[in-house]
């Protein structure tokens, strides 16, 4: 079977190859995917692995963590990677590494000014807004698919987030959806205790859970019905925040891939910026790309962007004042 020996040589070493590209370059999801792939290892192999190293994680953990909807984040979680290094014969550090602060830091020249957060304090908001998010009882899965989100950002005449409102347009993918669960995360020095929620159109306000420290808001919004399966459902919501200082950009994650993004900043007439631009990430770990500048426009002051449809990672509008 000479055919098939080659063929199946072609493949190791085509798995090989892409497990080499995404070591290197990350981003961190699609590293290990191909770190499992190049093992042949089904997940809960993987999983009763890690158990032999006295780590607990579930298959379910370990499919999100490769397909990039979640990372791991917390202690227990981050020994486990450290354990799949050695699982899946792995250099060490290869994994760790990648969820790690990227050179450059808070100042990366590539943003070419401070970023809002560095990676570990988006890190350790992570952690927080899963506590919260456990508290409001919400589980990963939503049950509602994004087709579209139009979110408008308000910068005020002292620079900072005045505060934003958001239009979702979703669909259920299971019976009895009735409610989304919005995170609003400030820029430094914010104070979440201030921010309020308003509830603007088919919705209403539920329960808010804060952490200051972090400066995150979790915000439950109720629907006056219950979605089927295949329903659509339009709603808007806003958070008044204005609690923090000089703002430079403002970012949206997305777990998973979706719908429509489209984002507006608008800026105070007194406080205008002197040059704006576009980026991605493919994580809060990975360097920025994407970038390209944006037309401000003179009668709004304001900029924008559209992303047909969003992908798992970081889209966001940055921008330079004219002492920068």
């Amino acid at each position: 079977m000479p055919h098939a020996t080659q063929h199946a040589d072609a493949v190791v070493d085509a798995a090989s190859a892409e497990l080499d590209t995404a070591l290197r370059g990350g981003p961190f999801h699609v590293a290990l995917r191909a770190a499992i792939a190049a093992r042949g290892l089904p997940l809960q192999r993987v999983q009763h692995h890690l158990s032999r190293y006295g780590v607990k994680v579930g298959v379910t953990s370990l499919s999100y963590w490769q397909q990039g909807a979640r990372r791991p984040q917390r202690p227990e979680s981050l020994r486990a990677v450290r354990a799949l290094e050695e699982i899946l014969h792995l250099p060490d550090e290869s994994l760790i590494r990648l969820l790690a602060e990227p050179d450059g830091g808070e100042g990366s020249a590539v943003t070419g000014q401070s970023a809002g957060r560095s990676y570990r304090s988006l890190l350790e908001a992570s952690g927080i807004l899963e506590q919260l998010l456990g508290e409001l009882e919400c589980p990963v899965d939503g049950g509602l698919h994004t087709l579209g989100h139009h979110e408008r950002v308000r910068i005020g005449s002292r620079r900072e987030l005045l505060g934003r409102e958001s239009q979702h347009i979703v669909r259920a993918h299971r019976d009895g959806v009735d409610r989304f669960v919005a995170v609003h995360h400030g820029d430094p020095g914010c104070a979440p205790e201030r921010m309020t929620v308003h509830a603007l159109e088919n919705c209403r306000a539920g329960r808010v859970r804060r952490h200051h420290a972090t400066g995150v808001l979790v915000a439950e919004l109720l629907f006056d019905t219950r979605l089927r399966t295949g329903d659509t459902f339009l709603f808007r919501y806003g958070v008044e925040d204005g609690t923090a200082g000089v703002s430079r950009e403002y970012v949206r994650g997305f777990g998973a891939a979706g719908g429509q993004y489209a984002l507006q900043v608008r800026f105070d007439e007194n406080a205008v910026p002197v040059r704006c631009h576009r980026f991605t990430q493919h994580s809060a770990a990975a360097p920025r790309g994407g970038r390209q500048e944006l037309p401000l426009s003179g009668r709004h002051r304001s900029v924008h962007l559209v992303e047909p449809r969003v992908r798992s990672g970081m889209v966001g509008i940055g921008w330079d004042w004219d002492w920068d």
